[in-house]
């Protein structure tokens, strides 16, 4: 049988790992955010705009219709946002899990 002292040490290794991947989690929500709040700044830019639209592909300025640019931008607000709300799944997972070891750990 494990000693205190081992369980003790390995939960606390087990909540680091936790809080890890929830700051990981914060990252990746805050970049897709941020991705986002671009995304719908140019879906306001576009709506703005006459009929000649340029899109920047790499090196590369692409002339492009101004509708299948709505498509594309309405497209990627989608999907950003399916991405946000299971990112935000994860990030209250994670919270409950260390919210439980931080009571252990006060007991």
């Amino acid at each position: 049988m494990d000693s205190p002292e081992k369980i003790n040490e390995q939960k606390i290794r087990e909540f680091q790992i936790i809080e890890q991947n929830l700051q990981h989690i914060l990252l990746q929500k805050q970049a897709f955010q941020i991705e986002r709040r671009e995304t719908q700044a140019a879906l306001k830019e576009l709506e703005k705009s006459g009929e000649e639209i340029f899109k920047i592909v790499g090196q590369l300025i692409i002339k492009t219709d101004k509708k299948s640019m709505k498509e594309e931008l309405s497209s990627k607000e989608k999907i950003l946002d399916l991405r946000i709300k299971h990112l935000d799944g994860q990030e209250q997972i994670f919270a409950e899990r260390l919210e439980k070891f931080q009571q252990e750990f006060s007991e």
